[in-house]
Formats: C-alpha cells, structure tokens, sequence
C-alpha cells in the first residue's frame, strides 16, 4: 500500500475508535506533524465520501469529525432507556436562551427569563459540558458571559448554531407551550388593533 492509503486507515481508524469528535488538527497532532491540518481535512472527506449511504457515516459538528448511524436507521437502534440527563424547565430555559442570543450574561438570561437564575442551573449545563464561560463582557462590573459548546452542537446534531430550528419549526413540532402561544397569539391581536388605529 502507498503512504496516503497507510495515512487514511491511521485517521480512519483514530475517528472510529475516538469517544468524542475529533477536529483535524488533533488528528495531524497525533501523527506527529507528518501531514498539515489541511491535508487531514481533505482525507477525512475522502473517508466520508467513501462511507455515505453505508451503515455508519462520518459527519463533522461544529468543525470535528465523527462516526455515527445514519439518521434513517435510527430506529433499528433505539432502545427504551432512561435519559440520564432530563433538564429541569429553568435548565432548558437557559440553555435556550444561551443557544439563541449568545453570548450572554446572567444578568441579560435573567432579564429574558424574567426571574433569576441559580448559580446551580448553570453548574448543570456546564458539567454537561453543553455551555462554558466566553470571557467577560467589557462593561461595568465585567459580567461573565456564558456560550454553548461544541459539545451542545454534537449532542443535538447540529454543524453550526444555525441549524438552531426557528419559532415555526417549534411551532409545527408542538414544542411551543400553551401558555408561549395564547401569548404570541395576544400580541398578533393587539398588532392588529394598532394597525387599525393608525389606518
């Protein structure tokens, strides 16, 4: 076999026996300089090319890489478990608002939110490893500001954040609450009667 056929089954089999993504980088650190970034990047599409359509796929989260089951064979493979990480609704709330205006502070999550956050909710979301401090805004006091992680976007099976599903996507699969519509639906009432009183 030539050098880059060796190359490929070394990256390839770094990605299959990995327990988390890895991103190209890592993978030319581990082989010890002999190829750039780069050239590992393109060799790691050559291997997704080559396993498309196939039993497991290699996709890339957020810029790392790794083996999965295809989407369409997921339910071959479910089995009925307890999910050990059920967030509790200000854990989700959070996390939410984090996802979709970060970064942000504790403060601007509690100004959102409209009541305070615990120190706890966001100890959970970090040791899930889903979001990690992003430095401190420079205003008075400096703030820490808080963002998801790369660990968030493979949990979720998203490559980038804007993958997040807008309010019609949670709408159309009913992850909306009642309470979040009727009020939606309020303010659509009270657009149309300014509108009405301005024509």
């Amino acid at each position: 076999m030539n050098q880059i056929d060796d190359r490929e089954r070394a990256i390839e089999a770094m990605l299959f026996a990995s327990d988390e993504a890895l991103e190209p980088r890592h993978i030319a650190a581990r082989l010890g300089g002999e190829m750039t970034p780069g050239e590992v990047k393109a060799i790691v599409q050559a291997i997704a090319a080559r396993h498309a359509g196939g039993g497991i796929e290699l996709v890339e989260r957020g810029g790392a890489w790794h083996f999965q089951t295809p989407a369409d064979l997921a339910h071959l493979l479910r089995r009925e478990r307890d999910d050990p990480r059920k967030l509790s609704r200000a854990a989700s709330e959070v996390l939410a608002i984090i996802a979709y205006h970060e970064p942000v502070s504790r403060a601007e999550i509690e100004a959102i939110r409209g009541v305070q956050t615990s120190k706890g909710t966001l100890d959970v979301l970090m040791e899930a490893e889903w979001v990690a401090p992003a430095g401190r805004r420079e205003v008075p006091g400096r703030p820490l500001i808080y963002k998801t992680t790369d660990v968030f976007l493979q949990h979720f099976g998203l490559s980038s954040r804007k993958d997040l599903p807008g309010i019609d996507d949670l709408r159309a699969a009913g992850l909306l609450d009642p309470v979040d519509l009727a009020f939606e639906a309020a303010m659509d009432e009270l657009d149309l009667v300014k509108d009405g009183e301005d024509a």
